[in-house]
């Protein structure tokens, strides 16, 4: 099985660690960080999506312009843009980027973020509308006629796009979700289902859950997986758990002085499934499996891709390959220096585990003739 990398690119630099300062969009910054993905071999960098950050489809098209080869995953957040014109979007960036575009579809567990933009559906009822959503992509993607369509959250007739995807049958669909509702959805319409940064027995459990939902839609072998994680690296083991230490040492101070009360936090549980399952993995320990470091996760209340693997290069890599085994085959890797964590990133991990896995398919053809 071939493996894919995705990074992240965001408009202005900042992480845990580091505050935002700066304007809001600093092109520079964000050609910095897209041009290192690119000189270290990621096949993709991630835009994620928030209620109150610059807009992604514009986003991606500037990163197209300053790069030949990178890809992007587009996070898109189903409900506050028609389906239809998603399709054409989508399509349009299809063509323009040469087929570089794949869209991960964030339904949204936050109903306070949802709101912001006039969404009020609840948690099951927002799933409900993703699934008929991806439907309708699909549709107007692979269709050569007009198409009408009456649901119980899209109504339209004689719906067409003269623009269809250059990848095919459609352009990638990644997509996220840890509840009941979204692994059922995942199942019937993901080309990639992405997990966060979970302990080795949570993984082997989701994929379970995942592949079992698609086998009811003849899917459980075509749904591939993606882990994200936040690898620390150093020279020595040691080094790399100084390091660690240090990153936590800062997320503490940072929040101090923004006056975010941790503890109090901690009370109040997440929202989503997601992090609920990340702070089931820090429950653990401060240490999961053999190197899989959790008190970032303990400390934001595990608000996003916050887990770690903590090593030498050569430690990190032989974690992503455990994972590897599992059935992982996509890895979203970001660190909390952007720009600099990229380029060690391309220059420590990436060739590593292609290298280890492409030794193996050898061995393995070697062996079957």
């Amino acid at each position: 099985m071939s493996v894919e990398f995705i990074g992240f690119v965001a408009t202005q630099e900042s992480s845990e660690t580091i505050p935002p300062t700066g304007p809001i969009i600093d092109k520079h910054y964000a050609r910095a960080v897209a041009l290192a993905h690119e000189a270290g071999d990621f096949d993709r960098v991630l835009i994620a999506h928030s209620s109150a950050w610059p807009d992604g489809v514009v986003t991606a098209s500037q990163i197209f312009s300053d790069t030949s080869r990178l890809g992007v995953l587009l996070a898109h957040r189903p409900g506050f843009v028609a389906p239809t014109l998603t399709a054409r979007t989508l399509a349009t960036l299809d063509h323009f980027s040469d087929g570089r575009i794949a869209v991960h579809i964030i339904t949204g567990g936050d109903d306070a973020e949802q709101r912001r933009d006039g969404d009020y559906l609840n948690h099951d009822q927002r799933y409900e509308r993703t699934a008929e959503y991806l439907d309708i992509l699909k549709r107007i993607w692979t269709s050569d006629a007009p198409i009408d369509h009456q649901g119980r959250n899209y109504r339209f007739e004689q719906a067409f796009s003269s623009v269809k995807p250059i990848q095919k049958p459609h352009v990638p669909i990644y997509f996220g979700g840890s509840s009941d509702a979204a692994i059922a959805v995942a199942g019937r319409y993901a080309d990639v289902y992405a997990l966060w940064g979970e302990s080795l027995a949570q993984v082997r459990d989701t994929i379970a859950r995942v592949r079992a939902a698609g086998a009811a839609h003849g899917r459980a072998d075509h749904i591939r997986f993606s882990l994200s994680l936040r690898p620390i690296l150093g020279r020595t083991e040691a080094d790399a758990w100084a390091r660690a230490d240090g990153i936590l040492a800062r997320a503490r101070e940072l929040q101090e002085k923004a006056g975010y009360k941790v503890f109090e936090r901690r009370k109040t549980p997440p929202a989503n499934s997601g992090s609920l399952r990340l702070l089931e993995t820090a429950a653990q320990g401060r240490v999961v499996d053999k190197r899989l470091w959790t008190e970032i996760a303990a400390l934001t209340g595990a608000k996003g891709n916050s887990t770690s693997l903590v090593g030498t290069p050569d430690q990190v890599v032989e974690s992503l390959l455990e994972y590897y085994e599992l059935g992982v085959t996509t890895f979203l890797i970001r660190g909390f220096d952007p720009l600099q964590d990229a380029i060690e990133y391309g220059r420590e991990i990436i060739p590593r585990v292609r290298a280890e896995i492409a030794r193996r398919e050898s061995a393995q053809t070697a062996k079957a003739s």
